[in-house]
This record gives structure tokens, C-alpha cells and sequence, in this order.
């Protein structure tokens, strides 16, 4: 889940945080992607809109073991 598209459909960081349960400032230091384990209750509120995809974490997460290899491995 597009940490944009979450914002996007609840309105603000705020609304987010709140249905997250989390703090605001927290979804301030997001990255791209909104975190795992906010996606699920966030895909839930929306009632069908937003959507968790496993596969999308998965890849990511096979992507930043990658580049960290790639990156230990030139030096």
C-alpha cells in the first residue's frame, strides 16, 4: 500500500495515524510504502479501497536484501 494513496483517501496524516494507531509523526517518517504491519487495519477502514498486497512487501523487502548485497559485495 502507496503511503500516498492512504493519505489520499483518509484525508490526512492524522486520520491516518489515528486509524492506524499510531502517532501522526510517524507517518511523517514513512517512506513510499506505508509499514506492514498499518496496512492491514488501513485496507480494513477503507472499506475495500485501499488494498494490502503481501507480494508488494515481499518484493520489497527481497529488493533492499539485493541492493545490501550488491552494495557489501563492491566494497
Amino acid at each position: 500500500m502507496l503511503k500516498s494513496a492512504a493519505i489520499n483517501h483518509f484525508g490526512t496524516n492524522t486520520r491516518v495515524a489515528a486509524i492506524a494507531g499510531i502517532d501522526p509523526s510517524a507517518v511523517s517518517q514513512w517512506k513510499e510504502l506505508v509499514p506492514e504491519r498499518c496496512a492491514q487495519r488501513l485496507a480494513d477502514a477503507s472499506d475495500g479501497v485501499l488494498s494490502y498486497d503481501k507480494d508488494i512487501y515481499d518484493q520489497h523487502r527481497k529488493a533492499k536484501r539485493l541492493a545490501k548485497q550488491t552494495s557489501t559485495q563492491g566494497v
